[in-house]
């Protein structure tokens, strides 16, 4: 045998070859060692080196040769398909999207599931068209990238994928027979090497020297040298080469039959062959000294590697670790753990080869490798949860129990992971594995660890899905066994539903030991009958001995029922009964307001389409209720308004505007107006009273100027202006100099200019004022005065925006309009060399304009011209030139297009003259420019003369140019005929429409989804058919299951669910996408992960715990490893809150803990609020501890906790706790004096006057003695927004520091505009505050809330009042007063801001910071 070796050569050209490393001595690792992620054992000879790294290092060293080499492997002797173009094309397709996903799968994590190899198996084989290269990738994916599976089923998975891809019409090659020795070899699976080799041959493909390298990797894993000889034998009279690879085979086969000194020596023969060992071949040794228990031996070829520089890496060390387990030699395992370095990349190659232990039975070694991931030795995380994928498989490979238990004991000693039990119990729900679960549920309650009874809601699901009753008992035996009662969900969704009756139900669970005569029990009962029968919900919930019940346990299923059933009287008087009766009202609300909140979550749970359809019984169901005096809060009618207003349902309102408490809608209802008619009379005669007296006249005066601008009565204003000289102010000055301007008396304008200067030359007037002033002067031939204007508006630095230079553009219009062409020029010249704007084609364009409206095209031309050599702009070159080509000009059209092509490129030039030859119909000469020889499509100039025909209703001149651009080199023809299909959308015509589609067809252009989705909804609103099938971006339509089976991908067809799935979740149809979700189950077609999550976010959104729980369970049944995201947790917690169910919401956040997911702010906040309404100080204490422990991650106010803490004491009676806790806080030394408002707003909320005297007192007491006024400063603002305007009164008048809390009351004046129905609240403010400081801003806000109510006559009296007052109102102001007054359909007297409300709020911003 040694002579045979050391005749062999390696051959030039082979694989190793070919993979090159730079700056070594040797050859690339064989493909086995680059592919492979996880360590199946030195035994497979040939599969060398087995582990590879992930992580960072994985896109390099593990799947982009794999995807190459799956790319290229079937070349060499791949048969031509006989199938058509589109086949191979759709093969081609198939095979990317299915390399794609197990590339991604091997990227991040080195290994593939197991699921999703079979979801891609089973699509495949539905396309009917397998290829080479499809069945290669599947079959390199059943070896050890599936660490998870065991072995034989990884063989069985192999077969299973040749066996059907070959009935299928798979052409197989040596490549796929080479891929499936690989899978035999890294399976350890035994079969015969002649058999093989006849299975070849009858299949006429002939093996190649992989084959026979494998070939001898197989004999030599059975430790059959004599065969491993006869293929050497054979492979030298082929003259093959010898490679690497056979010699490290060599090393395992002498060792396996016993003679591990020839195994050792084949190093020596190695380099007498020429081959240098690499470390693939050092580790093939130390695995055969491993299997035999030799360490020593181990350890001298480690120094023997090291020596002839041969670094072993981790995963190199990990062979041998699973080498080592295999063999049973397990106390040599510590000895190479500690060789491990912790390279980068560790992880991930530990974890997969912890999972190939525990697949192959070996958990302790696997546990041994699990406590030394690097990571799990940081000290600075407080609670590490590592090892999730440890348990998780032990569970899933049915490690036995007491070891389990062992695992995770340890690992909460150790402080791997600090939740250990609870997650593997989540593991073993997950799998369904009852024995399991009670197993380790009982285990929880020797630990002192509760045991929740949606814990056993996995188990019940099956059972509940077959409706097994059996299986249901079994559940609930160890439920009572670990004395778990059930609660409500559990009963309601889990257990009921599988029984025939209630009575049915109840009496088994008595047999089995359960008590029924709990709250939960009535709370089942009445949601059962609430959902089926309304008049035996009465009868029940009206008899005097039925228990107090909180309707926000029935909410939802009186709503169900109700939406359901058309017996309106037995709900009217259901309503009636809660509306009166205590006992369905929660301890800190009435029942007249739960009632209120039951009406409008009613409301809130129907979709516009449910309103609309019982329009007519909600109309009778409010009408009813009115009759019996039920009534509702302003604030919950506001609520429904606004939702009827959504749904267009103004009839509704009418209805339920009724049930509003009288008082309440007779003051609403009451007119606000007040004032005098003839209110310039009235100052004028208060300007004269003024006087007389001889007091300042300054804000009057201007009051009344505004006035009379406000009637356009320049006469009146400028008669007061002369009696009242010597008091004019500033603003007087530009409202009278606006009001001439707009009157065009440009020489009192002028006058009143020069007056103003004289005053005060500092003086600089608004942009706007000053471009109107010049706009007036240039009208009326004042040119000279206008260009001193500009140069007034350079000197002191008038700033000019966007907004500013439209108007300007709009001035040089209005002057150039009048035929002054001059005047324009000299005010371009005037504002560009003043550097005012900068020159564009915009601004240069209305000399153009002027020749062009006076048919004076060579005029225009001779000013373009001159504008592109004075500023290089070149302003209406198009409408120039179709003045030209309508004129018939040549001469000067041949002027413009040489000189475009010679500035803008010939190309430019003849897209110019195609256009102005289309505009002016034209059309034989258009056809001749387009044919031009070398003309390309330019979309961009396509595009906008597209829009520029659609924009001005040109359907002609628009479908000439679709037309004859049909040859144009590079044209998207599917986008040109959009714009068509645009046009007729716009103008709703529907024949030309359908003209276009023949066309489309007649040139065989392939429509995108979007032009046939456009064309269909023409068609369709017109009562058209359609000719065609209708593509949904969202939705793929149903097939019949022969056409599944032929012609769809499930997964694209889940893809099609999906997308459906995400629009309906966007528009918050929760319930619409809960129909699409069943459906999808129905049909057999598993959604992703993220489908279901999102269908659970929005109806946890929507505050649809039960159907949320049950899309839950239905993606757990598709998904076994489905987990709710971390936003659908902290939604579910806020569901749980809003509900009262502080114990779920509670257990909620510590799974979500668990589960490493952090909680958000309003999860928390809910949370604590719910505790706080129940009185649960331990629970808020409980939640306040672990908030903690998240450290930075959660940043809360202290003051959530000591706030909801104050009010739970309260809720308990224990005020002075309350008070002493909060008076601890603002008496402390480091206090930062937080706010209180939160519990003054619940503690008046509630009616507790008791309490609220006690605070009161403790606030006063801080503000006499500490001087912190924080607390009475939050007092006296929650009076305030509780209309308690005497209350608070009474506290300024004590504290009259209060008015100088300047930054408290804006932020509160702040707080009140973001609201509609609050601008009485900042009234009463200023009422008590009348020398506020901040006139201005909140005068802002003030407007800000007449527009939320669109009241335009509560508006106009406060710009009056601004006015009389000399506060000048911001462009934010002024833009939402004119929105009220175009809305109102009337004039602003003022012209409005043209720019978004966004803009002008921003510039504030910034004014405000650049003031600070």
């Amino acid at each position: 045998m040694a002579a045979l070796l050391r005749s062999a050569r390696l051959l030039k050209f082979s694989p190793s070859g070919l993979l090159q490393i730079p700056g070594s001595r040797r050859s690339g690792a064989p493909l086995s060692r680059l592919y492979s992620g996880v360590p199946v054992g030195r035994n497979t000879g040939v599969c060398s080196r087995q582990l590879g790294r992930v992580s960072d290092s994985v896109s390099r060293c593990v799947w982009p040769y794999t995807a190459g080499c799956v790319r290229s492997y079937a070349v060499a002797t791949e048969q031509k398909d006989e199938a058509g173009l589109a086949v191979r094309t759709k093969q081609a397709q198939q095979f990317d999207w299915a390399l794609t996903k197990l590339d991604s799968s091997v990227r991040r994590t080195g290994r593939i599931t197991k699921t999703l190899l079979m979801r891609i198996f089973h699509d495949i084989c539905r396309a009917g068209y397998p290829s080479g290269n499809h069945a290669l990738l599947l079959l390199r994916s059943c070896g050890s990238l599936l660490p998870e599976v065991p072995m034989e089923e990884r063989n069985e998975l192999a077969h299973r994928v040749w066996n059907k891809l070959q009935e299928l019409g798979a052409q197989y090659d040596v490549s796929h027979y080479n891929a499936l020795l690989k899978v035999y070899l890294q399976n350890e699976f035994k079969f015969s090497p002649t058999d093989f080799l006849a299975k070849m041959e009858a299949a006429k493909v002939q093996p190649n020297r992989v084959t026979y390298q494998r070939l001898i990797a197989a004999y030599c894993q059975n430790g059959d040298i004599e065969g491993a000889s006869t293929i050497l034998g054979f492979m030298k009279s082929k003259d093959l080469p010898i490679t690497e690879a056979v010699f490290s085979s060599l090393i395992t086969g002498h060792s396996r039959a016993g003679d591990i000194e020839s195994a050792a020596n084949i190093l020596s023969v190695m380099r007498g062959a020429g081959v240098e060992p690499s470390p693939d071949t050092y580790v093939t040794l130390l695995n055969a000294y491993g299997e035999k228990g030799d360490l020593e031996s181990m350890k001298k070829t480690l120094e023997a590697a090291e020596s002839a520089d041969c670094s072993l890496m981790d995963r190199d060390i990990m062979q041998v670790i699973l080498t080592l387990a295999k063999a049973g030699q397990q106390q040599h395992i510590p000895e190479m753990i500690e060789r491990l370095r912790h390279e980068r990349g560790y992880i991930p190659d530990a974890m997969n080869l912890c999972l190939s232990l525990i697949t192959q039975g070996h958990e302790d070694a696997a546990f041994n490798l699990l406590k030394t991931f690097p990571s799990l030795q940081s000290e600075t995380d407080d609670s590490p949860n590592l090892g999730y994928f440890f348990l998780r498989h032990c569970v899933n490979m049915g490690t036995a129990l007491e070891k389990i238990v062992h695992y995770c004991k340890e690992l909460q000693e150790s402080n791997i992971h600090t939740s250990s039990f609870t997650f593997t119990l989540s593991c073993a729900l997950e799998a369904k594995n009852l024995g399991m679960s009670l197993e380790l549920m009982k285990t929880l309650k020797e630990e002192n660890l509760p045991v929740r009874p949606h814990y056993f809601w996995p188990l019940l699901t099956q059972p509940l899905k077959e409706n097994n009753v059996d299986g249901v008992v079994e559940v609930v035996k160890g439920m009572v066994r670990l004395g778990v009662a059930p609660d409500l969900e559990t009963l309601t969704t889990y257990i009921l539903p599988v029984f025939p009756s209630l009575e049915a139900t109840l009496q088994t669970l008595k047999d089995l030991g359960v008590s029924v005569d709990s709250e939960v029990f009535v709370c089942a009962e009445i949601r059962i009958l609430a959902t089926s029968d309304l008049a035996k919900t009465y009868t029940l919930m009206s008899d005097p001995s039925f228990p107090p019940l909180d309707l926000s346990l029935f909410r939802s299923s009186l709503i169900s029922g109700f939406k359901k059933s058309s017996d309106v009287d037995s709900m009217v008087k259901i309503t009636e009964l809660l509306h009166k009766d205590e006992r369905f009202s929660a301890g800190n609300s009435n029942p007249s307001e739960a009632t209120s909140y039951f009406l409008y979550n009613l409301i809130d749970s129907m979709s516009e389409g449910q309103v609309h359809a019982q329009e007519d019984k909600l109309r009778s169901f409010f009408n009813q209720l009115h009759a019996q005096g039920v009534a509702i809060s302003p604030s919950i009618y506001r609520g429904i308004r606004n939702l009827l207003d959504s749904y267009l349902c103004p009839e509704l309102i009418k209805d339920v505007h009724a049930l509003v408490y009288s008082k309440e809608r007779d003051s609403g209802s009451a007119s606000l107006a007040t004032g005098d008619e003839n209110r310039v009379l009235a100052l004028e005669r208060k300007l004269a009273e003024l006087k007389a007296e001889n007091k300042p006249l300054n804000s009057v005066l201007k009051q009344t100027i505004h006035a009379l601008s406000v009637e356009e009565n320049l006469q009146r204003a400028l008669e007061l202006k002369q009696q009242y000289e010597d008091d004019m102010s500033v603003g007087a000055y530009a409202i009278l100099i606006s009001l001439c301007c707009r009157h065009n008396n440009a020489e009192e304008a002028l006058n009143l200019k020069r007056e103003l200067s004289r005053k005060d030359s500092l003086v600089t007037l608004d942009p706007i004022k000053y471009i109107t002033l010049v706009k007036t002067l240039s009208l009326n031939d004042k040119v000279e005065e206008a260009v001193d204007i500009l140069k007034e508006m350079k000197e002191k630095d008038v700033m000019l925006n966007d907004i500013h230079i439209t108007y300007i553009f709009h001035m040089l219009n209005a002057v150039a309009a009048k035929g002054g062409i001059p005047t324009v020029r000299r005010l371009q010249d005037t504002i560009f060399s003043l550097g005012l704007a900068k020159p564009t084609a915009n601004l240069c364009s209305p000399v153009v304009t002027s020749y062009l409206q006076s048919n004076d095209p060579s005029g225009a031309l001779e000013a373009a011209l001159e504008y592109h050599k004075l500023y290089n702009q070149l302003p209406r070159i198009h409408d120039i030139t179709v003045a030209l080509v309508k004129k018939g000009d040549t001469d000067l059209l041949q002027k413009v297009m040489d000189f475009v092509s010679q500035e803008r490129g010939e190309m430019m030039m003849l897209y110019d003259l195609f256009f102005a030859f289309i505009q002016t119909g034209r059309y034989r000469e258009a056809r001749k420019i387009i044919e031009t020889p070398g003309l390309r499509a330019k979309p961009g100039r396509l595009q906008w003369y597209a829009e520029k025909c659609i924009a001005s209703n040109q359907m002609e001149a628009l479908e000439q140019m679709v037309e004859m651009t049909s040859k144009l080199f590079e044209c998207d023809r599917d986008e040109m005929y959009s714009y068509m299909l645009r046009l007729c959308k716009e103008t709703n015509d529907w024949q030309k429409a359908e003209a276009t589609w023949t066309k489309m067809q007649e040139e065989n252009v392939i429509p995108r989804e979007r032009t046939l989705r456009l064309l269909a909804d023409i068609l369709k609103s017109n009562h058209q058919e359609v000719p065609f099938e209708v593509p949904e971006t969202w939705y793929e339509q149903a097939a019949s299951p022969t056409q599944q089976v032929e012609s769809q991908s499930p997964l694209l067809e889940a893809d099609g669910y999906q997308s459906r799935l995400l629009t309906l979740c966007k528009k918050g149809k929760a319930k619409e996408a809960l129909d699409v979700v069943k459906e999808v189950n129905e049909r057999g077609v598993a959604l992703g992960s993220l489908s279901y999550d999102h269908v659970i976010r929005a109806l946890l959104a929507q505050g649809h715990i039960e159907d949320a729980m049950v899309v839950k369970q239905l993606a757990q049944s598709r998904l076994p490893g489905f987990k709710l995201s971390e936003i659908a947790n902290n939604l579910l917690i806020i569901s749980y809150s809003k509900r009262g169910q502080t114990r779920e919401a509670l257990e909620k956040l510590k799974s979500l803990l668990q589960l490493n997911q952090v909680p958000s702010h309003l999860a928390i906040t809910r949370l604590v609020q719910a505790l706080g309404n129940q009185g649960n100080v331990a629970e808020i204490q409980e939640v306040e501890s672990v908030v903690k422990t998240l450290g930075t991650n959660v940043n809360l106010s202290k003051m959530l906790f000591v706030n909801n803490t104050a009010l739970a004491h309260i809720a308990k009676g224990d005020v002075e706790s309350a008070v002493e806790l909060l008076e601890g806080i603002y008496t402390s030394p480091d206090s930062s004096k937080p706010s209180m408002s939160f519990v003054f707003r619940k503690v008046m909320e509630s009616g507790n006057d008791q309490a609220l005297d006690r605070l009161s007192a403790m606030a006063e007491r801080l503000a006499n003695h500490f001087a912190c006024y924080r607390p009475v400063s939050d007092l006296f603002l929650q009076l305030l927004d509780m209309n308690r305007v005497e209350d608070a009164k009474f506290l300024l008048a004590r504290f009259n520091v209060l008015a100088e809390q300047k930054e408290m009351l804006l932020s509160y004046v702040s707080y009140a505009a973001q609201s509609p129905g609050q601008a009485s609240k900042i009234k009463n403010l200023l009422s008590l505050v009348p020398d506020f400081a901040e006139k201005k801003f909140v005068y802002s806000y003030l407007m800000k809330c007449h527009a939320l109510d669109k009241d335009l006559r509560s508006a106009k009296a406060l710009y009056e009042q601004m006015q009389s007052e000399g506060v000048v109102p911001d462009d934010l102001f002024l833009k939402r007063l004119a929105v009220l007054y175009r809305e109102e359909g009337e004039t602003a007297p003022f012209p409005e801001p043209p720019e978004t409300f966004k803009f002008y709020a921003e510039k504030l911003r910034k004014e405000a910071s650049a003031k600070e």
